[in-house]
């Protein structure tokens, strides 16, 4: 959602940015795996409890993420390597910090806690999977309530509030369960097959045709016009036997 609506915005605000850090020589690819680091200090700081550390390594985390792609576009730079690589580094890093999360779970709370942190990471999963492969299929596969932009500032308020970890697990698992339908519905959608409104617009030009035309005129009404039957009534009428 803030994806949809903020990402050109935000991509224009980076672009100073971008070509200062480009012009540095830092390398796109670098900032990638940075972010990556980021998330993996991320996931031993919150699995330990040290929820503000994790707040502060998790912003350091997605801070690169933003920059990578901005740094690629002013050094040229941009390549399907690059891009893979930044969306393969996404999935870690959120599974990372999730795992980290499911950690802290399983030490502080136990029982079923840490599977609501792991349900969470595979339909983050499930959601990114059905943008890539709708746009491997040549569609529109993104949008929906729960990004990942919308995954990190809830993951951010948890740590910053730890008592709100568990619900803002629980509000997370179903906004983006109902982001996997959502992203579900819009594939499906163009992806369906539609009739060709070509094939009606050609029925109602013949019909037009026929109705201005007498001779297709007669054939849709299935018969001859007036003017034939008297000579035919008069030829059934000779082939009659007298009458005695």
């Amino acid at each position: 959602m803030l994806d949809k609506r903020w990402r050109e915005d935000l991509e224009r605000g980076l672009k100073p940015v971008g070509t200062g850090l480009a012009r540095s020589g830092l390398s796109p690819d670098l900032l990638t795996a940075a972010g990556l680091v980021f998330a993996a200090a991320t996931a031993v700081a919150v699995g330990v409890g040290e929820f503000r550390l994790g707040l502060l390594l998790l912003a350091l985390s997605a801070l690169p993420d933003m920059l990578d792609g901005a740094v690629a576009k002013a050094s040229g730079r941009a390549s399907a390597r690059g891009a893979f690589f930044d969306s393969v580094a996404d999935r870690v890093a959120d599974g990372l910090v999730l795992g980290g999360v499911a950690w802290h779970l399983s030490v502080t709370e136990g029982g079923g806690a840490p599977i609501l942190a792991f349900a969470v990471a595979g339909l983050a999963m499930l959601v990114s999977y059905e943008r890539a492969r709708a746009e491997s299929l040549g569609f529109l596969g993104k949008g929906g309530l729960m990004e990942r932009a919308e995954r990190i500032i809830l993951l951010g308020l948890a740590f910053l509030v730890p008592a709100l970890l568990i619900p803002v697990l629980w509000v997370m698992l179903v906004l983006t369960a109902f982001t996997a339908v959502q992203r579900f519905a819009l594939v499906w959608r163009q992806a369906t097959p539609r009739v060709p409104r070509d094939r009606w617009m050609t029925w109602r030009e013949l019909r037009d045709i026929a109705s201005s035309t007498p001779t297709f005129r007669r054939a849709l009404e299935g018969g001859h016009d007036g003017r034939h039957r008297p000579a035919l009534r008069h030829r059934r009428e000779r082939r009659r036997p007298p009458v005695r």
